[in-house]
């Protein structure tokens, strides 16, 4: 069998954004930098088109996740042309995360491609040495190695030298080349703009208080207390998480808050109000129920028909990213455009802040599809629950504005 001449690209992820996580925010946490992973393949692809001289034919991406379910970015990343992802286990120990298995994985692809002749070029992006003996393997099959690095944060070294001696060709990616698809998320040097905070769970997390919750806010300013995000935007759109303030209104504040002709600090300890969850409801006694014209709202499911079930599906897999607020808003639109008595929107508007339970968990359950589960427990994060809520309104907010507004506008 022939070498066939074409590039192949290989990318321990947690390499290529840990390193550039310490190059623009100063330590490897890849939660301090936001990514446009679009661009990132892009600037891959071009540049490794370039330093072959060959066209690509596949960019492998190497990435922990936990229990192996792909996390929203890689979702985005595995429809993407040319792209195949290949996930490990990232397992938490000692309260730090780590992966297992990505190394074995990269060897094995390797040596693989360079058995069957795929390609007359690999590039590797990595810093493991427990890549050599695959590098190595490659060379003997005839294949040109070519190892990138991420130029390092004060000069320190964050590559294998072994890598680097046997290594056919070497490239240095460079603080101006990472930019143009990573950002810092605070603000220095090359770092992004300031957040722009979203006021959709601005106004959720400002929700006021029954009474009997206000202990833990109380000597605090009242401008401090309502105007406190738990959530922000990115420049690519994507949510990012900001500490939620103490005294959060938990569903149980809510449901004594605005139940019909309740005082909040005396609700009735008859009421029952069920919690939703992404997995199932819990009832907790001793607060207020829901309104009656809750329970006739129909779920998505109920209607939803089984040609639409196969396109929601498709949709889910190809074009929805998985970040928290893009997953409420996919649902409510869903909903409201499925929806026959157009009565029940403007019911459903009327109870705001809160979402009618079988909603609300199966909202919830729609979002556990997209890996946004907290594995410690099995629960969407709280930070998460209030971004995915705070979408589902939005959209809402969005249908019910434009139906009331003036004729010509």
């Amino acid at each position: 069998m022939s070498r066939v001449d074409r590039c192949i690209v290989l990318v321990d992820a947690g390499y290529l954004l840990g390193a550039a996580a310490s190059l623009l925010a100063g330590e490897p946490s890849r939660s301090r930098i936001t990514v446009d992973h679009a661009a990132l393949i892009q600037g891959l692809r071009e540049r490794a088109e370039s330093d072959t001289q060959q066209p690509l034919l596949r960019i492998y991406w190497f990435d922990g996740a936990p229990d192996r379910v792909p996390q929203p970015e890689h979702r985005r990343l595995r429809v993407m042309p040319r792209v195949t992802v290949r996930l490990g286990a990232l397992t938490r120990s000692d309260g730090r995360w780590a992966q297992k298995g990505v190394d074995a994985a990269m060897h094995a692809e390797l040596t693989e491609l360079a058995r069957n002749r795929a390609c007359s070029d690999v590039v590797l992006v990595t810093g493991d040495g427990d890549l050599l003996p695959g590098m190595m393997a490659a060379k003997e099959h005839g294949v040109a190695v070519h190892l990138w690095a991420v130029q390092a944060a004060d000069g320190d070294y964050n590559q294998s030298e072994d890598l680097v001696a046997e290594a056919d060709e070497r490239r240095v990616l460079d603080r101006t080349w990472i930019t143009k698809a990573v950002r810092a998320k605070e603000l220095s040097g090359v770092c992004a703009p300031p957040p722009v905070p979203r006021p959709e769970i601005a106004a959720i997390l400002s929700a006021p208080l029954p009474d009997s919750a206000l202990g833990a806010t109380a000597e605090r300013p009242v401008e401090e207390r309502e105007h406190r995000p738990a959530v922000a935007a990115s420049e690519n759109g994507t949510a990012e998480r900001v500490p939620a303030p103490k005294g959060v209104p938990t569903p149980k504040d809510l449901a004594a808050l605005r139940a019909p002709g309740v005082q909040p600090s005396q609700p009735p300890a008859s009421a029952t109000l069920r919690w939703s969850s992404d997995k199932g409801w819990v009832d907790r006694p001793g607060v207020a129920a829901e309104p009656a014209e809750a329970a006739s709202m129909p779920t998505l499911a109920q209607l939803t028909t089984a040609e639409q079930r196969w396109a929601d599906r498709e949709e889910d897999i190809t074009t929805v990213g998985g970040d928290p607020y893009e997953v409420g808003q996919v649902f409510a639109r869903r909903w409201m455009g499925r929806l026959g008595d157009q009565g029940h929107l403007q019911g459903l508007s009327g109870m705001y802040p809160r979402i009618p339970h079988r909603i609300d968990g199966e909202l919830l359950r729609y979002a556990a599809r997209f890996g946004l589960l907290a594995h410690k427990d099995d629960q969407i994060d709280e930070h998460d629950r209030y971004a995915i809520r705070a979408g589902f309104w939005r959209e809402i907010d969005v249908r019910t504005a434009a139906e009331h507004a003036p004729a010509g506008e």
